[in-house]
């Protein structure tokens, strides 16, 4: 039986053009491309950087069906395939000569006076004061209380957005088969008035990190998760951890993490 294939695409110029001659090939050699995806779908081809990606990842909400990405955008971190290795790639594909890696997201749960609301994403979910403003948060983990911290706002990175974001902000990179939680501060203050941390947390995976507002002026945030934000009035509390939710990944056999950071970053 032909197995069924997905393409999605971020319906640039060079990414259109990368589709059309990937659906030629793919059609060659019995994998057929389906306009819809449905749980049926055994490949999901991703033509695009990185944020298309995490775009992808939010419009199936965790898709389970594997995926695999061509790279047409900058870094292409998550991208495994360069558009001139199509051909390896279906042959290896056909072959079954690849693995799943699985990547684990960071969720929230955000409560105000009024609402309860839940945002899940791959990257990382980063509490900010609205309009720049610092903040002064009452961090805690598992219940037990951390740290008053005041700056700019926290990150909260899964292993698959540490080299995201989080490494912007000074975190540390790390591999993804550790799986944990790193908080990294963003502009954390650090005088006479205030302590905070001034560098990252790393948290096992069961953890859970609460952040409470410390006073009416800082009831107003910003949360963003892999780049889509909600601002919230009165809120109440918010509660962290890494998500059950995973994307699967395909990984040929010449992938190796520390290659493909080196090659990236260095």
């Amino acid at each position: 039986m032909d197995k069924k294939i997905f393409v999605y695409t971020n319906g640039t110029e060079m990414s259109t053009n990368i589709e059309k001659i990937l659906r030629k090939k793919l059609n060659k050699t019995g994998l057929r491309v389906f306009e819809e995806y449905d749980e049926s779908t055994e490949l999901i081809i991703c033509i695009g950087g990185d944020g298309t990606l995490l775009r992808l990842v939010q419009d199936f909400n965790f898709p389970k069906t594997p995926i695999v990405g061509i790279n047409t955008g900058h870094l292409g971190f998550f991208q495994e395939i360069l558009p001139e290795k199509i051909d390896d790639f279906i042959f290896l594909y056909n072959q079954d000569r690849y693995s799943i890696q699985g990547l684990n997201g960071v969720t929230c749960c955000v409560k105000t006076d009024s609402s309860s609301s839940k945002h899940t994403a791959l990257n990382e979910i980063t509490v900010k004061g609205l309009l720049t403003h610092p903040v002064h948060l009452n961090i805690s983990i598992n219940n037990s209380f951390i740290e008053r911290f005041s700056g700019d706002g926290i990150c909260v990175a899964s292993p698959a957005g540490s080299t995201a974001y989080n490494y912007a902000l000074g975190g540390s990179i790390v591999d993804p088969r550790l799986n944990l939680l790193q908080v990294t501060p963003i502009a954390p203050m650090q005088n006479v008035a205030y302590r905070s941390f001034t560098s990252s947390i790393l948290l096992p995976s069961n953890d859970k990190l609460t952040v409470i507002p410390c006073n009416n002026d800082d009831c107003n945030l910003s949360v963003i998760y892999d780049g889509m934000m909600t601002d919230y009035k009165n809120i109440k509390e918010i509660s962290i951890c890494l998500s059950r939710k995973k994307i699967n990944l395909v990984r040929f056999d010449d992938y190796q993490f520390w290659e493909k950071v080196k090659s990236k970053f260095l």
